[in-house]
């Protein structure tokens, strides 16, 4: 079943001057076909500019589209009457966690979200208490976010979108400010709502090594879907991903120079272990 779907999408940022007048149009998503199956890890990469923010915030209705449709869970995001169940079944977490933490205690700012959904009280206390766990953040419940590091302060605001029981949840760039022990934090917590909440995530991202356990990546370029497939297939095509101004795991890289050197090595490893196995063989 799918669980978003989005048919020659387009949209277009519109430039004003002082009076109001059209001063240009930029096409930042050009004619883009999306299907995410209810329980996929989807990545999309891409350089910046590339319109894969842009394309992020039409999951959700943030943005509606020029031209073009985008379905989630069925309901037309262009409709306001299906706004409210749209972004319940679709939750978003941003790159930059302080601009989502509202509450003064991380327990009352996860259950933000369900109190304004009307949960009751009691749904909303063991909701807070399974999200927390989810990401690993239940020993913090009673700190101050501002106490956090930036990796806790992130997990604490995917905790907050779990809160509201969604079906899908999109992260846009939600690594990009964080070092890289707050990258694995936030990735582990991530791969664990996809594999053992079946919870389908959509990960915008311009670290190619975090698309590496993705079912499948998309690389988008100039607004459009330059490439798409397993994240083995994306790294086989070291050249092409170059082209597009985007870089590759360095174990992928290594393989691909070596291999260029004559070595017997598969196409697109993606890790350590994998290269290590293949050099041994």
């Amino acid at each position: 079943m799918k669980i978003i779907e989005a048919k020659n999408l387009i949209f277009e940022y519109i430039r004003r001057d002082a009076e109001g007048s059209v001063e240009g149009i930029t096409r930042a998503v050009d004619e883009v076909d999306l299907d995410v199956e209810q329980g996929d890890f989807i990545a999309i990469l891409g350089h910046n500019g590339s319109g894969k923010s842009t394309l992020a915030k039409h999951l959700n209705a943030i943005l509606y589209p020029t031209e073009g449709t985008v379905w989630v869970d069925g309901k037309d995001t262009s409709q306001e009457k299906h706004l409210w169940d749209i972004r319940q079944t679709a939750g978003m977490v941003f790159q930059n966690p302080d601009n989502q933490i509202i509450g003064q205690v991380v327990e009352e700012d996860v259950g933000f979200g369900p109190e304004n959904m009307g949960v009751p009280t009691g749904e909303i206390w063991k909701r807070v208490e399974e999200s927390l766990r989810a990401v690993d953040m239940y020993e913090y419940r009673k700190k101050s976010p501002n106490r956090l590091s930036g990796g806790q302060k992130q997990r604490v605001s995917i905790a907050g979108v779990i809160a509201m029981h969604p079906k899908c949840i999109i992260l846009d760039e939600p690594t990009a400010m964080l070092d890289p022990d707050g990258r694995r934090e936030v990735l582990r917590a991530v791969r664990a709502l996809n594999e053992a909440e079946g919870i389908t995530v959509v990960l915008i991202t311009h670290y190619m090594e975090e698309i590496i356990h993705a079912d499948k990546a998309i690389v988008m370029d100039k607004g459009h879907i330059a490439m798409q497939g397993t994240p083995r297939e994306i790294f086989s095509q070291v050249e092409r991903l170059k082209e597009l101004r985007l870089d590759v795991p360095q174990v992928t890289l290594l393989a691909y120079e070596l291999k260029k050197n004559g070595l017997n090595l598969p196409d697109g490893i993606l890790t350590c272990e994998e290269l290590t196995e293949a050099l041994c063989i």
